[in-house]
């Protein structure tokens, strides 16, 4: 079973749609108690599965994800969470942990999936901090520009490449976002890279 080194409990924001990319929305999760939004790319039956939920819009046929809830309550499964657990390359990792009377297991899943037969149970929705930090940003309320913007990306800050996507969100422009998403990551590695090297030389 995966157990958790962080749990940091996120909850559904909503549904934007990108303006720059056909066909593609993003899902904003929102850090339970905290100021980090993170943005998710996700396709068009994902996003309208997951909007349709959250405005409480009944089909006149199940769709997938009502269905997979359909077949957890018919055989006793629970949903008891899901694990948003790792960033990599762009793409999100994440496991749905079930159980049932006699049996529990992790199950990896498309975050999207995940979250669309979450908010159908009511399960928690955790991250851990790394993937927080890799890809959210802070919630701010202006959008005005400061002199860290004259930077380069790779030069600005972890805090200030998180407002970037900030503003990217903003302005829908998820492309950009997802690629400064990638870059916070980088340096993250890179600076925990670091501290492994100087635990291995360092002496009592």
């Amino acid at each position: 079973m995966m157990t958790f080194n962080d749990k940091i409990e996120l909850r559904v924001l909503g549904i934007t749609r990108n303006q720059v990319q056909s066909n593609a929305y993003a899902l904003l999760l929102e850090q339970v108690g905290g100021p980090y939004r993170i943005p998710i790319v996700v396709g068009t039956p994902e996003a309208q599965s997951i909007a349709m939920r959250m405005e409480n819009i009944i089909t006149p046929r199940p769709l997938t994800h009502d269905l997979f809830t359909s077949i957890f309550h018919a055989f006793g499964v629970v949903l008891d969470y899901v694990y948003i657990h790792d960033f990599n390359d762009g793409v999100f990792s994440a496991v749905m942990h079930l159980s049932s009377s006699d049996a529990e297991t992790d199950l990896d899943v498309r975050t999207s999936d995940a979250v669309a037969i979450a908010i159908r149970t009511g399960a928690p929705i955790f991250t851990t901090e790394r993937v927080m930090l890799a890809t959210g940003y802070v919630s701010r309320q202006d959008d005005g520009r400061d002199e860290g913007d004259t930077l380069s990306l790779e030069d600005m800050s972890v805090e200030r490449l998180q407002q970037a996507i900030a503003r990217c969100v903003e302005r829908e422009d998820y492309e950009q976002a997802a690629h400064i998403q990638k870059i916070i990551a980088s340096k993250l590695a890179g600076c925990q890279t670091a501290t492994k090297t100087d635990s291995s030389t360092a002496t009592d």
